[in-house]
């Protein structure tokens, strides 16, 4: 990747010179001046000099503000500093852009993103998920893995330009949040590839109105797509906000992703009203943000599958004490 060359150069066209007493110079950009101090910027930082240490200061064009007696040995400027192009992607657990992306149609994203949208199933039902690393690790919604202890993930991984699907059946919790509807789940079979991932954006830059499309199992027809608009971004339930959208979501889209027309995650597509029609609703990927980069503190216990968090063993005092009591 090409870099791109920034120069820093003190010397550059109008610039200040500040003349101080041991006859050193230094030569940037005067930024403020104070009774008792200057503010200057050399190109790599800014320095405040004290007035007391200060003989003289030459403006741009070169005219004194004060006299100065004997030569003046000059601060050299810095060097031009090369600063190469940053990757675009926020690298970690899960990976976000940092920058805004190009739209492009449905028609490319869909073939772009198929391998990293899957079908979470469990005796009673399935819905929908997304992977966020290559590791295997995706998200769902929790009420679709609730109460399951026998969880299988279809994944379509691309063979000679056709999806094909495969069932991984070794498939564990690892965090829940069930008060936001939210599971994090990794896949444990052997041998398995390393997997495609989505990328996560952010809701907080969508408009109302703004084109989006999801990508789930609806009714169990895997891989269904269907398109929309942000109908609002501020939609109340249960002390909770949701992004409301037009496009279509049945049983079999939960824990799918919402998608804006970049192919970056801005929801997770999880309730609908079913006495109507283009009214979807999906949690803002901020929420799902939070909960991944806190993801020890909603630690998913074997022990106690019925709760999504992890408990520990009072100390051994504290527990003779309540013991005693409940005799």
């Amino acid at each position: 990747m090409s870099a791109l060359a920034f120069c820093v150069s003190a010397t550059a066209v109008q610039s200040d010179t500040i003349q101080l007493k041991d006859n050193a110079a230094v030569v940037g950009k005067i930024l403020t001046e104070k009774r008792d101090q200057v503010a200057i910027d050399v190109g790599y930082t800014v320095l405040v000099i004290p007035r007391s240490d200060i003989e003289k200061i030459l403006r741009g064009d070169a005219s004194p503000m004060s006299k100065t007696t004997g030569p003046a040995k000059t601060i050299a400027a810095p060097a031009p500093i090369e600063v190469k192009a940053t990757n675009p992607f926020k690298a970690g657990f899960y990976s976000a852009n940092n920058r805004a992306m190009p739209d492009k149609t449905v028609r490319e994203l869909v073939s772009q993103l198929g391998e990293a949208v899957v079908q979470v199933r469990t005796p009673s039902g399935l819905g929908s998920g997304f992977i966020i690393n290559e590791d295997g690790f995706l998200v769902t919604n929790f009420h679709v893995i609730e109460g399951e202890t026998q969880i299988s993930v279809a994944v379509y991984h691309l063979h000679d330009g056709q999806l094909e699907p495969k069932v991984y059946k070794e498939v564990r919790i690892v965090a829940v949040n069930k008060f936001q509807d939210m599971a994090l789940l990794k896949i444990e079979d052997k041998d398995t590839p390393k997997f495609k991932y989505v990328l996560l954006g952010g809701a907080d830059g969508l408009a109302v109105g703004e084109s989006v499309f999801a990508i789930g199992s609806p009714l169990g027809l895997e891989r269904t797509v269907t398109e929309g608009i942000v109908s609002t971004k501020t939609r109340e339930f249960e002390g909770s906000l949701y992004l409301q959208t037009t496009t279509q979501i049945n049983p079999g889209n939960s824990g799918g992703p919402l998608f804006n027309m970049a192919g970056e995650v801005v929801g997770i597509t999880n309730m609908k009203i079913s006495s109507g029609e283009g009214l979807g609703f999906a949690i803002p990927i901020e929420g799902v943000k939070f909960f991944l980069d806190h993801r020890d503190s909603y630690a998913y216990s074997n022990d106690n599958p019925s709760n999504p968090y992890r408990y520990l063993q009072p100390p051994s005092r504290a527990h003779h004490q309540v013991s005693e009591a409940g005799n």
